[in-house]
This record gives C-alpha cells, structure tokens and sequence, in this order.
C-alpha cells in the first residue's frame, strides 16, 4: 500500500509515461473547481500577461487565454507527459503564438525580469521543496501591481489521504500557508489567506499576493469569508 501511495505522489509531482496521461486526466476533473476559485481570486485583466506554474493537462491555461486576450499567457511545467497535453488542449492559441508552454523548474523559469501581470498555481505548492527559491523568482518575473494566486487542499483533508503522506507533498493548513508566503521576498502584508469548501465538502485555501506599492500600508494577513477590493481593468 505504501509503495502504491507513493508511485501516485510520484505522478502527481511529475506525471510521465502512460500513467502520466491518465494522471493527466485525473487533474482535469479534480483541478476544475480549484482553478475556477484561483482565477476568480486572481482577477484577470483582458490586457494581462499571465503565467501558470505547474499547467498540468493545460485546462487552466486555456481558462487564463480566454480571460487574457489582449496578453500572452506562458506555462512552465516540468512534466514533458502534460507539455503534450496542454499543447493539444491548447492547440490554436498555442500556434498563433499567445499561449507559450515550456518545460522548466518553478525556481528557475527562463522568463525576463517583470515579464508578467498575474500569475496562478494550482495544486502545484506542495512540490516546492525549496519554497525561497520559487517565491524569488515569482517576485522576479511579477510586475509591479501584479498579483499571484494560488490554491492548496488544507492539511486538514491531505493530512488523511495516503499518497499526500508519503513526504512528496509539503501540507499546509492556514497558518502554515501564510508563513510559507512570507518566507519570499513578500511583505506579509501584501498576502491573504481565503477558506473555501469545495462542492464535495474538501476544504481548500486560497492565498492571494499583492505586489504593490501600497502594499505596505495594507492591514496583515488574515482570514476572511470573501474577496477584498477589486481589480482595475
């Protein structure tokens, strides 16, 4: 059983092979309603540059070329199995040049310097072992006024599931979640924690970063019920 939970976890962090396809579509059903919550939360502009760490089987990468059609919306994955994937899912915008897909570590993205507006992650903050070096380079390429939002299953459902036991997965609660963020270059003031349940009762956690210069002058990272402000577009 334990050899099993952890060839999952394995596929999961980096899906390959003939199971890697069948992971790949294990993510589309279980990252639907997840990335609907991260992309609400991360308020898309129609002019936006947009990047997806860890794009998966690429369903959020086409959600991001739908919400950003005046922008380019890259992906990095480290996944050749979900690269194909998310290619053909995402065949046009792909061969007209506004969706680019590469294949690259999440610490280590090849993309210039304040290169985008938004970026989102998925289920995909688990497998950054070296969280500092990730949330460097999120900094790095994030313009500012830009704005990262990611979702993570809280700890209190992972905690229960044995391949996230294995030790591929990094678990979060709130708490944990938040002090992870504030571990990067961003101010703690600058990030929000959000409760969400999904539809099957799974508790989830959203957590929003504003790069701003008013950043400093927001009140700290709390938990709240919904989203605070808005985006200008």
């Amino acid at each position: 059983m334990a050899s099993l939970a952890e060839g999952l976890a394995g596929q999961l962090e980096n899906p390959r092979g003939a199971l890697g396809h069948v992971i790949g579509a294990l993510m589309r059903m279980v990252n639907r309603e997840p990335n609907d919550l991260a992309l609400k939360a991360l308020g898309v502009c129609s002019g936006d540059d947009a990047l997806e760490l860890g794009f998966g089987p690429g369903e959020g990468v086409r959600a991001l070329a739908r919400l950003t059609s005046g922008g380019t919306v890259h992906g990095i994955d480290q996944s050749a199995a979900m690269l194909a994937q998310a290619r053909s899912r995402n065949r046009a915008a792909v061969d007209d040049g506004r969706v680019r897909l590469s294949l690259a570590k999440f610490d280590a993205t090849g993309l210039p310097d304040l290169s985008v507006d938004r970026i989102a992650a998925v289920n995909v903050a688990y497998f950054w072992h070296d969280g500092r070096e990730v949330l460097t380079e999120l900094d790095r390429v994030l313009r500012p006024g830009g704005r990262i939002s990611l979702y993570v299953t809280d700890a209190a459902a992972m905690s229960r599931w044995a391949f996230a036991a294995s030790g591929h997965h990094r678990l979060f609660d709130a708490a944990g979640l938040a002090a992870f963020l504030s571990s990067g270059p961003f101010p703690t003031s600058a990030i929000r924690i959000m409760r969400r349940t999904l539809r099957l009762g799974v508790p989830g956690l959203v957590a929003v970063i504003d790069k701003s210069a008013t950043a400093a002058a927001a009140p700290p990272p709390h938990l709240i019920a919904g989203e605070r402000g808005s985006v200008e577009c």
